[in-house]
């Protein structure tokens, strides 16, 4: 290292090798000790923490912990008694000459900071600072920039380009919500920041580079929960002149090299599992499937198309038979009644089969001897095994319903390998889904992908039966990635606004530039973005993606530590012609 004013050597360099050396180090006071009247400090700099003694205390006094110092002194053996083994020096101490305050300390932190990840999330971001010299949370960080160094030099070697892309775009209709930016120079018109550099990368195929990628900052305007922000990164990537199954080779080799390379878990082998949006659905309640769980769902609304039973009548009935947990107590069964109340659901019912081949529960009674005979072969229930019944009329309702019970049984029965990555591929996304509550069709993935069969698709085959060269990585039920092959026939992208309700006039003008574009000879193109944020909170097993990001917004979208989101002065707003109506 270059030695200069501050240090001459970092901490995790003083070693047995080092004693009888004069040598300087910085950083923070971590701790203060009183050992019987003899003061100790724990000096912490980027790489470890070193034990500093001197011979007289009165050298430490008025110093605080987190407090900036600059000691010198030699290096020394620590009596074998008072060895650390959990850290690299913890065989040495430093006896200090000179002391220098750099940056004083207050007294009174915040928090504390060994302990900070146990504190209110709003107090340790807005004083993100003081959280980041905890060591579990430097190390997320210190993670982040491994990974994406990995990642880059990745993309490199297999020939991609790596290019940046606008942060001031225009709005479009992509999905979600944009952040969208007054324009001071024009004013009355908006900037939008980019949901993701979809046109863009399509765009830069038009323009001949056959492999992009970008780290990319993404931003939407959603409600913030434990697996989104309003800001995040993703790998974003796009190739030229490929077929799906290239894209997801390539996805594979990213999920897998980099799981294996920076996890200890068991991570699922190449190939990864295909599994149909439809599949997955019926399977397992979700497009997000945790493969973790043994758990599957089965369909009984034939076996009991007969039903005199009032909740199962013109229903959809789901069932999940777990093996086993027939004797458990009345009171746990009825915790699994008291999460399907919380979740929406009216009720839920269960049978167990019993040693005499009989079954008991709360739905046994409206069953005919027939049905339960059915209900036992059909779904190869055992003795012990319980099964439970979820009903709606609405077939993605019921599906929704059923999959939230399977995650909670899965856990409750600790059916699931924590030691584990499993990942999977869902494909063949419907192209529409049909929304109850705007009474019309909306694209069910990405809106630029192309449909199984081209634009034929949207002549011959009903809307609800049109597919998708559209996919998404999974793993553990998180979403990592997603994409597609995108459709480059203009008329073919026209005619499917038209289906969600924009005319081509409006497409064209919404979407100017790639309409514009394409005309110029667009070559076949697709891609994904893995998501950064989410890779790392998998790997680090963080419950959400701000405890991996380094100035994440709350939980309640504000950032405590920079005050906003704020209040322009009046002269902004004068600037930008805008003006701010107040709720009355």
């Amino acid at each position: 290292m270059k030695t200069n004013i501050y240090h001459t050597h970092y901490c995790k360099d003083l070693d047995i090798s080092k004693i009888g050396e004069e040598v300087t180090v910085s950083g923070w006071i971590e701790n203060i000790r009183d050992h019987g009247g003899v003061l100790f400090l724990d000096l912490r700099d980027n790489t470890e923490t070193l034990q500093v003694v001197s011979n007289d205390d009165s050298i430490f006094k008025g110093l605080s912990k987190e407090s900036v110092i600059k000691v010198s002194g030699v290096i020394r053996k620590r009596d074998e008694e008072t060895y650390n083994s959990k850290i690299k020096t913890g065989e040495v101490e430093l006896l200090v000459s000179e002391l220098e305050v750099l940056g004083k300390s207050e007294s009174i932190l915040p928090f504390e900071i060994i302990t900070s990840k146990h504190t209110k999330e709003d107090v340790r971001l807005k004083y993100r600072y003081l959280d980041m010299r905890n060591k579990k949370v430097k190390d997320n960080l210190v993670l982040r920039h491994e990974i994406l160094h990995y990642l880059r030099n990745k993309m490199y070697d297999l020939g991609f380009t790596e290019i940046q892309t606008p942060i001031l775009t225009a709005s479009s209709p992509e999905g979600a919500r944009d952040f969208v930016v007054p324009s001071r120079v024009y004013p009355g018109k908006f900037y939008a920041l980019p949901q993701a550099p979809q046109i863009y990368k399509e765009l830069l195929m038009v323009g001949g580079f056959e492999k992009y990628f970008q780290i990319a900052p993404c931003f939407r305007d959603e409600d913030p929960r434990a697996d989104r922000t309003l800001e995040f990164y993703q790998l974003d990537l796009e190739m030229s002149f490929v077929e799906e199954e290239d894209v997801l080779a390539l996805g594979e080799d990213i999920f897998y090299d980099t799981f294996t390379k920076f996890s200890d878990k068991k991570v699922s082998p190449k190939p990864f599992r295909r599994i149909s949006y439809r599949d997955a659905m019926e399977d397992y309640g979700t497009d997000k499937p945790d493969l973790r769980n043994p758990l599957i769902i089965k369909d009984a609304s034939e076996v009991l198309k007969d039903t005199t039973f009032g909740p199962f009548k013109k229903s959809i009935i789901k069932v999940i038979v777990v093996d086993d947990i027939g004797e458990y107590s009345n009171s746990w069964f009825n915790e699994i009644v008291d999460y399907a109340s919380s979740i929406g659901m009216p009720g839920i019912g269960y049978i167990t089969l019993m040693e005499d081949g009989s079954l008991k529960g709360p739905i046994d009674k409206y069953l005919t001897e027939e049905e339960r005979k059915s209900l036992i072969k059909e779904f190869d229930m055992k003795t012990n095994s319980v099964m439970f019944f979820i009903a709606n009329r609405n077939k993605k309702v019921a599906q929704k319903y059923a999959g939230l019970i399977r995650t909670y049984l899965g856990e409750k029965c600790g059916l699931i390998d924590k030691d584990r990555l499993e990942l999977c591929i869902v494909n063949d996304f419907p192209m529409f889904e049909y929304d109850l509550t705007t009474k019309k069709y909306e694209f069910c993935h990405n809106p630029f992908s192309l449909p199984h069969g081209g634009i034929k698709a949207y002549e011959d085959t009903p809307i609800d039966e049109i597919l998708a060269y559209q996919y998404d990585f999974v793993c553990n039920g998180n979403e990592m990635a997603s994409g597609a092959i995108r459709n480059h026939d203009l008329d073919s992208l026209a005619k499917g606004f038209e289906i969600v309700g924009y005319s081509r006039e409006e497409v064209e003008e919404r979407f100017k530039s790639i309409f514009t574009a394409f005309k110029y000879g667009c070559p076949p193109h697709g891609g994904m973005a893995p998501g950064i944020d989410r890779l790392i909170m998998l790997i680090q097993d963080e419950a959400n993606l701000r405890e991996v990001q380094a100035f994440p917004t709350s939980a309640s979208g504000q950032d405590f530590m920079m005050g906003s989101p704020s209040e322009l002065t009046q002269q902004q707003l004068d600037e930008l012609q805008l003006i701010i109506k107040k709720e009355d």
